[in-house]
């Protein structure tokens, strides 16, 4: 008999449960009306009451319905809590479409709010953990409500923050929820320098998340039209993208002016112990004496930010407090041991630009004796520095980057040793040994593989000027298309492809047999490679030239829009072998950007005198006006026009 009741009630259950996710109202009402708990009864394994169900599927009305049923002597109930310790306050804290159920609930049993489950969390947490900014409005108001009537609970700051301390702004930051983070952070002050279990505050969080500030605008036409999207799914994501970006933005720039975390690092004074040289005893580097050590402490906001790359964030706080630039971490490192470590080349210019603080923070040394040249080459698996196309373009960045420290370092560190004996050079060429390697066997194997489709080409265009089209004349030997306007276009296109194509193979095999020196990375394979895949480009595009031409000449036609359509058909494979090429095209484009900026720096100021005399040099001594000799004297003196020469000198 108890056997056959348990199957009613099952069915029973089994009827509730289906008419709850149906979204009949009316059918769980009806239902609840058998039970003798009515909205309490339990109806799934985690022990969630018809009330829980109704609630965590969001059906508003249904749960006010089921309150308006719940008797006075039913009150203590409400607090009812399943297996995982949620009331119905928990699950209705995570959607904003129930805040008026919310407010029923703690008209009718206001000790919900600060009910826990077995996560520690509290309606409020719960509803910033999922994002909800009306339901976070709501409740705070009620807490503030009690507070103002006097309720001791109220008050406490355990309503804010879990036992293993975290906050609800650490949460709000880590969900990226940025707008309510910043409501949080302006209603509960308090909370800014409150440290969680990893002694992170909210602002050391925020500058953790590299990609918050990434902005997807582009403009004036991008930010038009994704000011108002239109229901556009690309416009939609672009838009969501620059709001959580501009969300972002104000809440750091809200917590760097109340976030005090940063006073926690303390400069240190410059160590007079410095080694230049490899010689003698080296003791008094390896071991360091109490009063040397730096106490470890937690990392500033500065220095994270310079570590993931949060920019805005860094010129925020230099901006709001200039002198934190000076500031050490725990290892004895700057901003500049930071940033050049994992490769935050604009944060290292936007140091450099301060002026005096570059030049004092360049020659600071970290505790084990590193100065900012061996940071290029100190070796990190971190995720946060990013990944190159390839080694060879690694190789090169770490090449132009130590080239780049090498000139704001000061001369007297260049040579300096850390403790593991080693000088930045010597750090740099040991560390960069496999990627040496590896950048070879790269570049062996891209020559390699382009000088066998140059050869190709060359082979295609080599026969094709052999058989030409239309066939020679038999009684003279001339083509019979010779007076034909595009038979020029295909001997001239035929020509330049195969010598094109010629001379990318002849640049290839330049490449195969270079020595491979560490330095050549830099500047000569790459401007080589460069030289022979645009050599390649051209070949492929004069022969697809040649092709058209030759197709046009054997339909003997003149139609204009033949032509059109025969010559876009022949750019269509040339413009895919470009767009291939286009990745190792722009990673190699800042070789020349380095050879200018190498010509920049030799010839500053001589370069308009050195065309003046050209110019004068042609001139016939009869013809060289008066205005010339005014020109050459409002040149500068040698002493000005070449100073690092006269310096020299």
């Amino acid at each position: 008999m108890a056997s056959t009741s348990n199957i009613e009630i099952d069915e029973r259950n089994k009827e509730l449960y289906k008419a709850i996710m149906n979204e009949d109202t009316e059918g769980v009402l009806k239902l609840c009306q058998q039970f003798e708990d009515g909205p309490f009864h339990v109806v799934t394994i985690h022990d969630d009451t018809v009330l829980h169900v109704a609630t965590y599927s969001r059906q508003a009305d249904l749960v006010l319905q089921l309150l308006e049923m719940v008797t006075d002597d039913q009150l203590d109930k409400l607090t009812f809590q399943n297996k995982i310790g949620n009331t119905i306050l928990h699950e209705a804290s995570t959607s904003d479409i129930l805040v008026e159920a919310a407010r029923k609930m703690l008209i009718k049993a206001p000790s919900l709010l600060y009910q826990r489950n077995q996560y520690d969390v509290t309606p409020l947490y719960r509803s910033v953990c999922y994002g909800k900014i009306e339901m976070f409005k709501f409740l705070h108001k009620e807490i503030q409500r009690l507070k103002h009537e006097g309720d001791a609970e109220a008050n406490s700051e355990d309503n804010y923050q879990q036992k293993n301390k975290t906050t609800i702004l650490h949460t709000a930051v880590v969900i990226e929820s940025f707008d309510l983070a910043l409501l949080i952070a302006k209603e509960y002050e308090f909370l800014i320098n409150k440290k969680d279990k990893d002694e992170m505050t909210a602002l050391q969080l925020l500058s953790c998340n590299s990609s918050a500030f990434e902005s997807k605008g582009g403009g004036w036409a991008n930010s038009l039209v994704c000011s108002s999207y239109w229901g556009v799914p690309l416009c939609q994501e672009k838009w969501k993208q620059n709001q959580r970006y501009e969300s972002a933005l104000k809440l750091a720039q809200f917590l760097i002016k109340k976030d005090t975390s940063w006073i926690a690092t303390k400069a240190v004074e410059d160590r007079d112990q410095t080694r230049y040289h490899k010689y003698g005893r080296f003791d008094s580097i390896s071991s360091s004496s109490p009063e040397q050590k730096i106490e470890k402490q937690a990392t500033t906001p500065l220095f994270l930010a310079t570590k993931f790359g949060c920019v805005e964030i860094v010129k925020k706080i230099l901006s709001e407090y200039p002198w934190a630039v000076e500031y050490i971490d725990h290892d004895g490192r700057t901003i500049l041991h930071i940033a050049i470590k994992y490769r935050e080349m604009q944060i290292l210019e936007i140091v450099a630009q301060m002026g005096v603080p570059m030049r004092r923070l360049a020659r600071k040394v970290d505790r084990y004796n590193n100065t900012i040249l061996h940071m290029v080459g100190e070796k990190t698996d971190d995720p946060v520095v990013p990944v190159v196309q390839s080694p060879a373009f690694q190789l090169q960045d770490n090449l132009l980057l130590f080239e780049r420290v090498r000139e704001i370092c000061p001369s007297h560190l260049l040579n300096t040793i850390n403790m593991h004996r080693k000088t930045a050079q010597q750090l740099f060429d040991a560390e960069n040994q496999k990627l040496h390697e590896k950048a070879i066997e790269w570049l062996k194997r891209t020559a390699e593989n382009s000088s066998l489709v140059a050869v190709l080409i060359a082979t295609v265009a080599f026969a094709a000027a052999y058989t030409i089209p239309g066939g020679p004349n038999q009684s003279t030997g001339l083509p019979i298309l010779l007076y034909q306007p595009f038979f020029v276009v295909f001997t001239m296109t035929d020509v330049l492809s195969l010598t094109f194509a010629l001379t990318s193979v002849i640049i290839f095999l330049r490449i195969l047999t270079s020595p491979f020196r560490l330095n050549d990375f830099k500047q000569s394979l790459p401007q080589i490679l460069m030289l022979g895949v645009t050599f390649l480009i051209l070949s492929v595009s004069m022969m697809m030239f040649a092709f058209a031409a030759t197709v046009i000449l054997m339909i003997h036609t003149r139609g204009q829009w033949t032509k059109i359509a025969l010559y876009t058909a022949s750019c269509l494979p040339v413009s895919i072998f470009a767009l291939s090429y286009l990745p190792l095209y722009l990673s190699l484009m800042k070789t020349f950007k380095y050879s200018l900026k190498k010509v920049a720096m030799i010839f500053p100021h001589c370069t308009g005198a050195f065309v003046l005399s050209c110019v004068k040099s042609f001139l016939p001594k009869s013809s060289r006006p008066n205005q010339i000799e005014s020109h050459v004297s409002t040149c500068p003196p040698k002493s000005q026009a070449c100073p690092n020469l006269v310096e020299m000198a």
